[in-house]
């Protein structure tokens, strides 16, 4: 169940995944927008804006982002054809022990109010390029893209092959001149 409700069983490819963070980013934001036109319209003609009123709409896109991030991310590891749960797992792990280590150590801290530290920030940047550009592997079932045959040679597409690829045994003996029916 929660393979499907945070896509750690589906893929997305680098494009669509690239798209989508753009999308994702553009979505909060105008619902953080929405959020903050709400607050100064209340300051605005006086109303008291308490904590407790502005706290659930801040939560819920919060919520909402946190999610949407969660599934993008394991949906493009995935793709790449690592696991989910260990990669994500990991990272996870890696980041609390970080803030661990950066909260022990405050000079080792990336500023003052800063819970990470700078090998944190090197392993996100690189995650991050691995999301985005890292090829797509392929399934189990999936044989890999082969060049196709034009005629006069590759013109650098590729297509996938249905068909099962030939016998070694068919191979060697049209390699050895026995190529058509019976001879003699």
């Amino acid at each position: 169940m929660l393979g499907f409700l945070f896509g750690l069983n589906a893929r997305i490819g680098r494009l669509h995944y690239f798209l989508a963070s753009i999308a994702l980013g553009v979505v909060v934001t105008v619902m953080c927008m929405g959020i903050a036109s709400q607050a100064y319209q209340k300051l605005r003609y006086g109303a008291p804006l308490t904590l407790e009123q502005l706290g659930w709409p801040v939560l819920a896109v919060a919520g909402i982002f946190i999610v949407a991030s969660f599934t993008l991310h394991c949906m493009r590891i995935r793709d790449i054809g690592w696991d989910p749960v260990v990669v994500v797992g990991g990272w996870i792990a890696f980041t609390i022990i970080d803030g661990l280590i950066a909260q022990k150590f405050p000079a080792w801290a990336i500023g003052s109010r800063q819970h990470a530290t700078v090998v944190s920030g090197f392993v996100n940047l690189g995650l991050s390029i691995v999301l985005l550009f890292w090829p797509s592997g392929y399934a189990d079932d999936e044989p890999p893209a082969q060049p196709r045959d034009t005629g006069g040679g590759s013109d650098g597409f590729f297509g996938r092959t249905s068909a099962p690829a030939a016998p070694t045994s068919r191979i060697a003996r049209v390699a050895n001149g026995e190529f058509g029916g019976r001879t003699r």
